[in-house]
């Protein structure tokens, strides 16, 4: 999954940055208003964590004018905690609201949950016959037994289980799965996707060549 997190205090946008690369996430970033709704609406993220006191544009602007065309669901972050202030974001189209100080596995939890809502999935697991997705703990298992996948590995498998039942390019994997400053080869998704059917089932995700993958 690819996030764009707007935060115009450096040492937190590096903290968030780091710890979402942790967590799997491919992660672009932005310091002002300007260039985070320049970078959201050029490029499709899985979502956008945006903090509210930006300069250039603030955060509401950057909703509003986002929302004009995206549903990129949001995360808004704010030193703010007057109620007027969480009803306005949420009015104006954002997804959830986190105040600062904030622990790093709330937002977590917060961002998967509007992943998840995104892509039309409300529930944190996803089955696929004999093969279940634990989406909090981003863990696969196979007829009950985890099953050790790499992180490209699992985020592979997760995006394609959220977009069951369609085709989904390579490209668009590529750009959900790697961020801006990632160096990437062309025959990379082969390599993993190749080792998912081997780890978990064969017939798990079908290729569809010089098209992209899909899981049925």
């Amino acid at each position: 999954m690819k996030l764009l997190v707007v935060e115009d205090e450096p040492a937190l946008l590096r903290t968030l940055g780091r710890a979402l690369r942790e967590e799997g996430y491919a992660v672009d970033t932005a310091e002002d208003g300007t260039e985070g709704l320049r970078m959201a609406q050029e490029r499709d993220y899985d979502a956008l964590v945006l903090d509210v006191m930006l300069p250039l544009l603030d955060g509401w602007e950057v909703l509003r004018r986002l929302r004009l065309g995206k549903t990129t669901p949001v995360l808004m972050l704010t030193a703010r905690d007057a109620t007027q202030d969480r009803v306005r974001g949420l009015d104006q189209g954002a997804d959830d609201y986190l105040i600062k100080p904030f622990d790093l596995p709330e937002l977590f939890a917060r961002l998967r949950a509007i992943i998840r809502r995104g892509a039309g999935t409300a529930r944190p697991s996803i089955s696929l016959g004999d093969v279940q997705l634990d989406l909090n703990l981003r863990r696969a298992e196979h007829n009950g037994v985890p099953v050790a996948l790499t992180a490209r590995e699992y985020s592979i498998l997760e995006y394609l289980a959220l977009h069951r039942g369609e085709l989904v390019t390579r490209t668009e994997l590529y750009e959900h799965l790697y961020d801006e400053n990632s160096d990437t080869l062309s025959n990379l998704l082969d390599v993993h996707v190749f080792a998912i059917r081997k780890k978990l089932r064969q017939d798990l995700i079908t290729t569809r060549r010089g098209q992209g993958y899909c899981i049925q």
